[in-house]
């Protein structure tokens, strides 16, 4: 029987894993759930309880992914990943672990096959070596190197990274709800990047854009719009998801929105909205 404090030893680093793979904490946290009880069942001696875990965690990603590649074929609208509070984000203490939280960051790795996906988070993102990587995913280690030289190609230079000072994030962030909650379209544009795209995620559960607004002009006439439909009665306040400035708009105590920036050169370059309900169970609980 796997020792449950083992398993629980390690949980913040397979979560982190497995959010990174799945996008979805809700996600993440049934394939950890699945991944207990199997350890919690398996009789045999394990001497490396890390890399047994992770590679079970792992499998039971690659197996999810499967039929979460297909729900989102007809998914209503721009997908984004579910929003997540810095401290429910598991290990982020290097810059690399930090960076690979972005919306950005996930909403590319969706582009990989999950082998691929896979492959690449474990060597590029948490260090594994070629061949830890190779038995992790039952592979040959040659197999494994071309997996991640394929990813690292696909991904290449459409990989951002954004400004990382969460201070002046913070601070741009809070004028740039400013600006939207005022109406005040000059000092939001003032804010806004030339080529700045705003998604929004409703899931076909809540009322959103079906398709990405491109541009500095359309995107603040959209934020100043989607502004004056939040109640006077909301509490907005700044948070930081997915180690990015953000803030969360809550009414009657239940969470309605989330908002993520990207930032560049002090430069809003991109917003992306979450209004989907499902996707923001996980940020009502983390409040309460």
């Amino acid at each position: 029987m796997g020792d449950p404090e083992q398993f629980l030893a390690e949980r913040r680093l397979l979560f982190a894993i497995a959010y990174r793979m799945l996008g979805s904490a809700a996600d993440a946290d049934d394939v950890l759930q699945d991944a207990f009880l199997r350890w919690a069942e398996y009789g045999k001696p394990v001497d490396a309880p890390r890399s047994f875990l992770t590679t079970m965690v792992v499998r039971l990603c690659l197996d999810q992914l499967g039929s979460a590649r297909a729900r989102r074929v007809d998914y209503v609208g721009p997908w984004l990943p579910e929003p997540l509070l810095a401290d429910d984000a598991g290990p982020a203490e290097a810059a690399e672990l930090a960076d690979s939280l972005s919306m950005a960051f996930l909403v590319l790795l969706e582009e990989l096959a999950p082998a691929e996906r896979a492959a690449f988070l474990l060597h590029d993102v948490f260090g594994y070596g070629y061949h830890e990587v190779a038995a992790m995913l039952g592979r040959r280690e040659p197999a494994a190197r071309q997996l991640i030289a394929r990813a690292r190609h696909r991904i290449g230079e459409r990989r951002r990274r954004f400004d990382a000072n969460p201070r002046q994030g913070q601070q741009l962030a809070s004028q740039f709800l400013t600006a939207c909650a005022t109406g005040d379209l000059q000092a939001l544009m003032s804010m806004l990047a030339d080529d700045i795209v705003v998604w929004t995620d409703g899931g076909g559960k809540a009322r959103a854009a079906r398709n990405p607004i491109h541009g500095a002009c359309k995107a603040a006439r959209f934020l100043i719009g989607t502004a004056k439909g939040v109640p006077a009665s909301a509490h907005i306040s700044l948070a930081r998801l997915n180690g990015q400035p953000g803030a969360i708009i809550t009414e009657s105590g239940c969470v309605t929105m989330a908002i993520v920036l990207d930032i560049l050169h002090h430069q809003v370059t991109g917003v992306r909205i979450i209004i989907n309900p499902d996707k923001l169970r996980r940020l009502q609980t983390s409040l309460r």
